[in-house]
């Protein structure tokens, strides 16, 4: 049988033939994993010491070798018998050790983004559907349907008409605002007064919801609803006066002359236009600029998937909310005036399903509801968050899960903070005092309660940053600040809210019925 003198490539494997049987003790042969004769058909690759440089190069197994080599053998080749192969093949004085390796589970090895670990992903996934199903159907048994079905509208919700119309009353402060805006254009108010009215303009605008739900009865919904709204009004408000001051700054010193450094950036000319603010008005943005990035076309059928998924997923929360948190909170006592083991075992029964609604939430208004409202504008920056779930400290998870607000609070309170002076600590305190706020007002308001049990828990975040960086600074290259984070605020920290909010007002409404 002839065998060429000249060498042959198949793929990434050399090899060498011709002086194979002269040779062999200078050679070194990898068999693929395929079958001989419908069995075992394997070809041997042959590594001389040209070839070493390919196998320090391979990463993963040393006994892998592609099976589409078959397809590109000279006919020459394919003459040699098959069974020669496996002659060659697993010789005891090949190398079965040849260089340093970590196990797959190992804690060097774990976390590397070469290492996957998709099948234990699908195997937590199929253990979370299957626990969960039979805590479902155990659950149905034993305590039946309890979904109301006035959950979603029911003749109460007639009441609440005061606050719908302060929802759509609340259009007058952006064009108030734009009226201010277009006067300080045309330079017929100083500016000391323009920046007056817009303080009275967003100070108004976040003080009439307010009044307006405490005045009626309405429902906890609707008032959250309606507060969130106004905060969201106020924070666009904010941004598109503090914007059109600095245009208006920049456009002014070029107009004397003065030299401006290369930081500024004047990417859109000072103009008021009313079309621009109707459109960051509905924008899924809280940081105003004349124009945006655009997508070229709206994709009606993935808006459709998008508005299903949503609609099933907010299914979902409202069954975990009837089905599980409202008789956890029932049967329980206020976590500061019981048992302590009973309020631990309540708190931590309260955990699992509270974190599912807040997950819920998050795709649902984060992914789902911001996307399709980008979609339908044609909004092009859709980073609405980040993968704030790996997040090591508390502070890296402040700035990912929430990027519209992330970008606010940077652009209009962080840095104007820094540029003032301020230190670099108490610029980042004022910003979590404002997120506080903010927190209580869409909380504390629609219930009626004053506890500041929403400002507390975000207050309490700035010590929870110092623990998680003191962590992952001495742990580093770990999850230690993740896990930590994951527990604190999950774990913990939600339900315990929760559950004070849920008695304080049972109590309320026990004392306005005997009254």
């Amino acid at each position: 049988m002839a065998i060429s003198d000249e060498p042959s490539t198949v793929g990434n494997g050399v090899i060498r033939t011709g002086s194979v049987l002269n040779h062999s003790s200078d050679l070194r042969r990898r068999p693929s994993a395929t079958s001989v004769n419908g069995l075992f058909d394997s070809t041997a690759t042959v590594e001389g010491e040209s070839s070493g440089e390919e196998l320090a190069k391979d990463s993963s197994s040393d006994d892998s070798i592609s099976s589409d080599q078959h397809n590109v053998v000279n006919p020459e080749q394919t003459r040699l018998p098959d069974i020669s192969a496996i002659k060659f093949a697993y010789r005891p004085s090949v190398p079965a050790h040849r260089r340093i390796k970590e196990s797959p589970l190992s804690s060097d090895n774990i976390f590397r983004q070469l290492q996957s670990h998709a099948g234990l992903f699908n195997l937590c996934i199929v253990v979370l559907v299957a626990v969960n199903s039979r805590l479902i159907i155990e659950n149905l048994m034993k305590y039946g349907w309890l979904i109301k079905t006035g959950f979603w509208f029911s003749s109460k919700s007639l009441r609440d008409w005061p606050l719908f119309m302060c929802c759509l009353t609340l259009a007058i402060f952006p064009l108030a605002a734009f009226i201010v805006e277009k006067l300080a254009q045309q330079k017929r108010i100083y500016e000391p007064i323009v920046v007056l009215l817009h303080i009275i303009i967003t100070t108004a605008s976040i003080l009439y919801p307010i009044l307006v739900i405490l005045r009626c009865d309405s429902a906890f919904i609707s008032g959250v609803t309606l507060m969130l709204l106004a905060c969201i009004v106020w924070l666009k408000l904010v941004s598109y006066a503090h914007t059109n001051y600095d245009l208006r700054a920049v456009t002014n010193s070029i107009e004397k002359g003065e030299v401006l450094p290369n930081t500024v950036n004047m990417d859109y000319p000072y103009d008021v236009s009313f079309k621009s603010l109707a459109y960051f008005m509905v924008a899924p943005t809280l940081c105003y600029q004349p124009r945006y990035p655009r997508t070229p076309f709206i994709r009606k059928g993935w808006v459709l998937r998008q508005l299903v998924k949503l609609i099933i997923f907010t299914g979902v929360m409202g069954f975990i909310i009837e089905q599980y948190i409202n008789p956890i909170v029932q049967n329980s006592q206020h976590p500061l005036k019981g048992n302590l083991l009973s309020a631990i075992e309540r708190v931590l029964k309260l955990s699992v399903p509270n974190l599912y609604v807040w997950l819920c939430m998050f795709y649902c208004f984060f992914h789902l509801w911001l996307n399709i409202l980008a979609e339908l504008l044609r909004f092009g920056d859709r980073e609405f968050y980040k993968d704030w779930w790996n997040a090591k400290t508390v502070e890296e998870y402040w700035r990912m899960w929430n990027m519209p607000v992330h970008k606010w609070m940077i652009r209009h309170l962080y840095f104007p903070c820094l540029r003032t002076g301020i230190p670099k600590g108490a610029a980042v305190l004022i910003a979590f005092l404002v997120s506080a706020l903010f927190h209580e007002l869409c909380i504390a308001v629609p219930c009626h309660i004053f506890k500041l049990w929403a400002f507390s828990g975000i207050m309490f975040q700035v010590p929870l940053v110092l623990i998680t960086n003191y962590l992952q600074n001495k742990f580093s290259n770990s999850m230690v600040g993740n896990m930590f984070f994951w527990f604190t605020f999950c774990i913990l920290g939600q339900p315990m809210c929760v559950l004070l909010y849920y008695h304080d007002l049972m109590n309320r409404e026990s004392k306005l019925d005997q009254s």
